[in-house]
């Protein structure tokens, strides 16, 4: 049986997810074979496993961290909003049906055995499992039938770190007030806390730790400082959609209300000339590439560039040479019209795309979960020196693209598929693979093309795996040196 350790924390975005990839980290360089574990995951991010099951971006990420592949066990179930009051649910990495949020609030219950079945298949492999909550314990309308948080931690027994967000404000009465919420047998569960994200020096928070023990005598188990890391978040929550860069290279990201997968944009930040904006208002001229990102509900988020007026600055960049790219939902868009017959996503039968693709796309009630290889069969006008690209990916999709004259399929499949579209004069494209600007070689020659049309000087290209590996290791050892490690280890179990 593995050992295991639970990581809440007071609310979204304390950290949980980034915490939790460190410890993946840490016990993997401890020489321990490492598992992350969420039950239940609320995200538009996510991913195709090798054998073509979806799971949360986030758990892939703390796979990652702890060296292993990614498998479907790790994020049992898989919430994906498709609405204010609804979420298409998915269980064991296949779509089981959309749910309301009451509905499945009374179905959780019915979810245990599915959780527990996915735990023991980490508990029979793997030596650690450092497991994740979702939120705060302390939403105690959600507490009956938890299955996510103490709920979870009761069902394989799990000690508990809870986490407290200190760039927020409050993070005492935060990590007091959760504490206290709890009913006394889950507060014996929480060993100690940790507070991230500290700014300043550590020295001015002592009196408030002394304090804070006095009140209840749990120990603070670190003070983590904040740094920036280029590593992908979980989801909408993040801040990364407020940040502008500064770069000669500017990428344009249409900021969708059921946007997805924007993970496929976390790749530049290694890029040191890039800078990426997720746009709502902004005017498009000055951008190098726009992109129309994947979306969780296409029809409606269709409807919102139509109505905010984002389809005119679209055509306009366009009409000025400004290249665009869709992926996924973004690629539906770029067509001349989308129709959900079926009621897939909304009760709209059809609705106009932007008709920059001479193309149409027919949801459809099976969903396409697949990793899959290709190559570049044609020529782009803003990326140069393609010579049949080798490009790889992962499509997460319900729906078929039928081109139409004057648009050219543009990746040839492994499986003997095509994939995408380009139009004649090759600056716009469209394709369903997720990750296609990880490829380091179609990244490169895109980047450098637009490099050459500005005057700049061409960059050697970067490998994002090594680039990802490097940040996994900046925070194992920031995490590991402002903790107390052999306190943790003696909290999970680990000898």
């Amino acid at each position: 049986m593995a050992k295991n350790l639970m990581i809440l924390g007071t609310a979204s975005t304390v950290g949980k997810s980034i915490i939790t990839a460190a410890f993946c980290r840490i016990f993997k360089h401890e020489g321990y074979k490492t598992a992350p574990f969420k039950s239940q995951n609320m995200a538009l991010n996510s991913y195709v496993t090798q054998d073509g099951l979806e799971m949360g971006r986030a758990q892939v990420v703390q796979a990652e961290a702890a060296g292993i592949v990614p498998i479907v066990e790790m994020n049992p179930i898989l919430l994906k909003p498709t609405s204010d009051v609804g979420s298409q649910v998915i269980l064991n990495g296949k779509v089981f049906k959309n749910m309301k949020a009451f509905d499945y609030f009374a179905y959780k219950n019915e979810l245990k055995p599915v959780i527990m079945k996915a735990y023991e298949v980490l508990d029979k492999s793997f030596d650690v499992i450092v497991m994740e909550g979702a939120g705060s314990p302390a939403e105690i309308n959600l507490r009956e039938n938890d299955i996510v948080n103490m709920g979870m931690a009761e069902m394989v027994d799990a000690p508990v770190i809870l986490v407290g967000d200190i760039d927020k404000g409050g993070v005492f009465a935060a990590l007091y007030g959760t504490i206290m919420l709890l009913e006394p047998e889950e507060r014996k569960r929480i060993k100690g806390y940790i507070i991230n994200k500290f700014r300043g020096d550590v020295t001015i928070l002592q009196s408030g730790l002394d304090l804070f023990y006095q009140k209840i005598p749990i120990p603070c188990l670190g003070v983590i400082p904040f740094m920036p890391l280029s590593i992908d978040d979980e989801d909408s929550v993040t801040t990364r959609f407020n940040q502008k860069g500064q770069g000669d290279l500017r990428i344009g990201i249409i900021r969708l209300p059921y946007m997805t997968n924007f993970t496929d944009f976390t790749v530049f930040d290694m890029e040191a000339d890039v800078s990426v904006a997720y746009i709502q208002e902004e005017n498009l001229e000055d951008f190098d590439l726009i992109v129309l990102p994947g979306s969780k509900n296409t029809l409606k988020d269709m409807a919102y560039i139509h109505n905010s007026g984002l389809a005119r600055k679209i055509y306009s960049a366009h009409r000025q040479g400004t290249p665009i790219m869709g992926i996924c939902g973004g690629y539906q868009m770029l067509g001349l019209s989308i129709s959900d017959p079926f009621g897939v996503e909304t009760q709209d039968i059809i609705i106009n795309g932007l008709g920059l693709l001479n193309a149409g796309t027919i949801m459809s009630l099976e969903k396409t979960t697949v990793q899959m290889n290709g190559r570049l069969e044609v020529p782009l006008e803003f990326v140069e020196n393609l010579n049949d690209m080798a490009v790889k990916g992962y499509e997460i999709h319900m729906g078929t693209t039928e081109l139409h004259e004057g648009t050219r399929p543009a990746i040839l499949l492994e499986d003997g598929r095509w994939d995408g579209a380009v139009n004649e004069t090759g600056n716009v494209f469209g394709t369903y693979l997720h990750g296609i600007f990880d490829n380091n070689a179609f990244r490169n020659a895109l980047l450098n093309t637009i490099r050459v049309k500005k005057g700049l000087l061409e960059q050697e290209s970067v490998d994002y795996e090594m680039f990802k590996e490097t940040e996994y290791d900046r925070l194992a050892e920031l995490v590991r040196s402002h903790v107390d490690l052999e306190k943790i280890k003696e909290i999970a179990g680990i000898e």
